[in-house]
Formats: C-alpha cells, structure tokens, sequence
C-alpha cells in the first residue's frame, strides 16, 4: 500500500511539512538554545507569548511535554486535579502525569467540558487525613476536547471557572494543543480565549504542520521554573531553530487555513450522519469522534475494513472510532473516507 494512496485520518499529527516550510528550516539561523543562543527559537518564543498576552514563553518539543512540565509547576506530589472526562493528560500520556507529577486527576462535568459549579462541587478541602494534602490545587481545560469530538469552550465559562479557581486559590492551566482550531472556530483571539489562564500550552505538530514543537507560556517567574523541569524531563535541547523555524512558518501560513479543515470534518460527518448505525457527537473543528450503535461491526473491525480500501482512522475503544482532518488531505479524499465508511456499515 503506498503512503501517497493512502488517506490518513489518524491524527493531525501526521501531517508532513510543506516544501515552503522546509525552504525556511533549512535555512533558519541556529544557536544553542540552552545558552539563549538560537535567534530562531528566541524569536518564535516571544512572539507566542505576545499572541497570547503572556509575560513569557518556553519551547518543548511536543505537547505531553508541555502539559508535564506545567503539572510540574503548578502542582506537588499528592496533589488532585480537576480535568473534564476523558482527558489527554489522563488517556493519553503513558501515566506520566502520576510518575512525573505525582499528581490525581478527578474527572468532572460531561463530554470534556465542566461548569465553575462543578469546580465548587468537587473541590478537597485542603488539611483532610483521609483527602489529598493540600487538596485540589489546579483546574485543567483542554480546549479544543481531544477525545469528544473537537469541542470548544464558551469563553464565559472559561472565565466564570478562572474567577471560581482565583477564589479558591486554584492554579488554572490550559492544554490548547489545538487552541489555534478554537480561536478560528469561535472567531476569537488566541490571546482572548489564554486570558483567565495562569499557564497556556500550544501546539505546533499538528493543524499548522510543524515536524515538532509546543510552547508553554505564562508569568516570567513560572517560565524559568519550567525551564528547569524541562532539562530533568529530558527535553532541553541544543540547536533547535530549524524546528522553531517550522513552527514560526506553520502559524503565519497555515493558521487561516484550519477553517478549511474544519469543513472538511464537517462534511465527513454530515455523510456519515446519514448512517443508522453511527452516533455523531458533535464536530466544530477538525475531529470527527462517533460510536458503533445497533450493528455487529466493532471498531476496531472498522478500522481493518477501511484500511484495507487505504483509509486510515483510529479506535478509541470497542465502538468508538475518531478521525481528524489536516493539511494534508483534500475535499474529495474526505468524501472518499465517508464513503469507504458507509460502504462498510452498509
């Protein structure tokens, strides 16, 4: 099966660089980052903090890093954070959250989201014997929701949880490893939907195309605690320009474009919509995530079928499946995946 036959739907991290954006890699300026020395990187950090209305920024090679290092930061061992179901730092990131951080989550709220009354409800008093000590210390929105199709937060819910969490001296920490699709999606601002948060996270590896690349921003005095966790988590590195570069050109050139992605995952879903056996949740960005209802086929029977016809998807678990739309793949190759889909629930 040949990659260029191939229709991936896996992830929108799949996506490879441009020819344009590896003209610009390889010719970014480099230095050594741990010296302050690599302009590209100094440039792409500063201008990231800028966009989001932080006082800094600090450059990680991918996203779990990111949201490790701001556990790291915001929270110590035995601590309780509260998270929406499902999760990334919970799913998706090998338990690092407990063997790095030291940390538990507690899940609240429905499909990925939660209320400031939910907050309320399900905060530990701190000093507790039998609670976490000193109790729940961080809230945790990841917007756009990963596993719950694409979802994106109300801002005023945003910002009624980050006045519940100041008045509860609670860290509030934002995983926008796809805030980029949020900003396009909701027509507001990176640095409008950042602005409750202590601490904001931003990916570059995916919707914007870049081969690697988040960026943690927030108060100066937190960045240069994160530098450090960064180094024991093993993520300083030296001359990392060329993928600074990458992440630069990705958000000048293909921030505009995610509305085109997210009418592409639009009209994948309304094909399959049309199917009896696929439940949708709903689908305002780039990920489409449904489950298997009334029909023998599994997931991941699913996934075997439509790779064999070169669409590729992944399984969430036995009847829930997710695909995701990028730069890379087109129009027609996204009804193509609908229709491979359909044929095989038929």
């Amino acid at each position: 099966m040949s990659s260029d036959s191939l229709i991936d739907l896996r992830s929108d991290t799949v996506t490879r660089p441009t020819e344009a954006m590896r003209a610009v890699m390889a010719k970014a300026p480099v230095g050594d980052m741990q010296y302050g020395d690599d302009p590209s990187l100094n440039a792409l950090e500063a201008r990231v903090a800028e966009l989001l209305g932080k006082e800094a920024a600090l450059w990680l090679p991918s996203g779990t890093m990111a949201n490790q290092v701001a556990l790291r930061v915001l929270t110590h061992p035995g601590d309780d954070v509260l998270v929406g179901t499902e999760a990334h730092s919970v799913w998706h990131e090998a338990g690092g959250s407990a063997a790095n951080a030291g940390v538990q989550f507690t899940e609240i709220g429905s499909d990925g989201v939660f209320t400031a009354a939910d907050v309320r409800e399900h905060v530990k008093p701190a000093n507790s014997p039998v609670l976490p000590i000193p109790g729940t210390t961080l809230v945790q929105v990841e917007n756009t929701h990963n596993r719950h199709g694409g979802t994106v937060w109300e801002q005023a819910e945003l910002d009624a949880i980050g006045e519940t969490a100041r008045a509860l001296s609670l860290a509030y920490y934002l995983d926008g490893a796809r805030l980029w699709n949020a900003a396009v999606a909701s027509g507001s601002s990176p640095a409008r939907i950042a602005a409750p948060f202590d601490m904001v996270a931003v990916a570059f590896s995916k919707g914007l195309g870049a081969p690697a690349g988040s960026v943690l921003t927030g108060p100066r005095v937190l960045i240069e605690q994160a530098v450090r966790h960064r180094r024991m988590l093993g993520g300083a590195m030296r001359q990392v320009g060329m993928l600074a570069a990458a992440c630069d050109y990705g958000l000048s050139h293909h921030y505009e474009r995610l509305a085109v992605d997210h009418e592409h995952a639009q009209l994948i879903a309304s094909k399959l919509s049309t199917c009896p056996s696929i439940r949708l949740a709903p689908s305002p960005t780039n990920i489409v995530v449904f489950e298997l209802q009334d029909t023998d086929v599994s997931a991941m029977e699913l996934v075997i079928g439509a790779r064999a016809q070169s669409v590729l998807i992944n399984a969430l678990g036995p009847r829930k499946l997710r695909l995701l739309t990028h730069l890379d793949v087109n129009r027609a190759q996204c009804l193509r995946a609908a229709e491979v889909l359909l044929q095989l629930l038929a």
